[in-house]
């Protein structure tokens, strides 16, 4: 069933790549190429490689709230971010900055390297903004809705249909086409707001939890969904509760708390950052575990060995090529390993460790 799926979603995305959509978004930025104000690099006319998304010391204040403080950030072209913060955190206001949405109290952010306060129509054709929440849309029909989309995107009455029917196919809501908008279920919404966010070929996708009220099957829809677009270049901030799905996708995260941004970066660095490096499970019998935890003190880069569960835990600072060493040690000492493994990334540990629970 899965790879069904997967087939599926790349035939309709190879759809949406190969000139079956006509991106308004280059013609926009094309309109408007003399006023875009785009950072120094680019301005310069050296071939220089640009962020697609990057915050340089934005600040956001509501009267005596400080919403973002002083948020540094860069994300290159075809990176999953996922921005994860409790709620409060400030990750709505930061994505709402980027989609051009609230102007920043001070510091600048630039979609392709454009200046969201000074051009904000020419980001707007660049990016797809789905938002936490829907909207209004009582006397819409589901086709209705995307249509006024495309046309807010300028994009030819003739190419609607078709582009339509591809969304709404993507999004699995072929059947819900003439639905009244105020008819469908919280998770149909969701999922419509996507088709809407991606009728026009967008280059960035900001997502604020796209995946709230969605069923199992429609999340993991989403997750391959957007394995597929990162696939064609697209860059993509998401924010998310759902923190171990953010782990099966994303290439990096950032942990926001009252308003700072604790930490950025690949998973991985985060994780040892973290959590002081990594974590080995070992599977043994019961009469080989003191045996095995005897061998490995001594061992390079091995921390500290402890039996959880009938696990044998090994907390190791050595690279993936170094855990060869470890299981050597176990198997010169004849412990007769049934399972070797490094635990998974766990995201909520992470999360745990590094914030507080403190909001703005």
């Amino acid at each position: 069933m899965q790879q069904f799926l997967m087939s599926h979603i790349r035939k309709i995305v190879a759809m949406f790549a190969t000139g079956h959509l006509l991106s308004a978004a280059g013609a926009l930025v094309q309109d408007e190429s003399d006023s875009i104000l785009r950072t120094p690099a680019f301005q310069s006319g050296y071939n220089v490689a640009m962020p697609m998304i990057e915050l340089r010391n934005v600040r956001k204040e509501y009267k005596d709230l400080v919403a973002v403080k002083g948020l540094d950030l860069s994300l290159e072209p075809g990176e999953i971010f996922g921005f994860i913060g409790p709620n409060g955190a400030g990750k709505t206001t930061t994505i709402k900055i980027l989609a051009t949405l609230l102007e920043p109290t001070s510091g600048n952010a630039f979609i392709d390297g454009i200046d969201v306060t000074q051009n904000p129509e020419a980001v707007r054709a660049l990016i797809g903004y789905m938002p936490d929440a829907f909207g209004v849309y009582d006397d819409f029909k589901v086709w209705e809705y995307l249509d006024f989309f495309c046309a807010a995107y300028k994009i030819p009455r003739s190419d609607r249909p078709g582009l339509i029917d591809m969304a709404l196919e993507l999004t699995t809501l072929q059947e819900k086409k003439d639905a009244y908008v105020d008819a469908l279920s919280r998770g149909m919404k969701q999922r419509l707001c996507l088709a809407k966010t991606l009728v026009h070929d967008p280059k960035v996708l900001l997502l604020d939890e796209p995946a709230s009220g969605l069923d199992p099957r429609a999340r993991i829809e989403i997750k391959e969904l957007l394995k597929e677009l990162r696939s064609m270049g697209k860059t993509i901030i998401i924010s998310s509760h759902i923190l171990p799905e953010l782990a099966d996708f994303c290439t990096s995260i950032g942990i926001i708390e009252r308003g700072e941004l604790i930490v950025a970066g690949p998973i991985e660095a985060i994780m040892q950052q973290a959590l002081g490096g990594r974590v080995l499970e070992i599977h043994a019998p019961e009469s080989d575990r003191e045996k095995a935890q005897l061998s490995l003190q001594g061992v390079p880069y091995v921390r500290a060995v402890k039996l959880v569960n009938e696990v044998i835990r090994v907390d190791y600072d050595g690279t993936l090529d170094d855990q060869s060493e470890v299981l050597l040690a176990l198997i010169h000492a004849g412990v007769r390993v049934q399972s070797f493994a490094e635990q998974d990334t766990d995201l909520e540990d992470i999360f745990l460790r590094v914030t507080k629970g403190l909001v703005a």
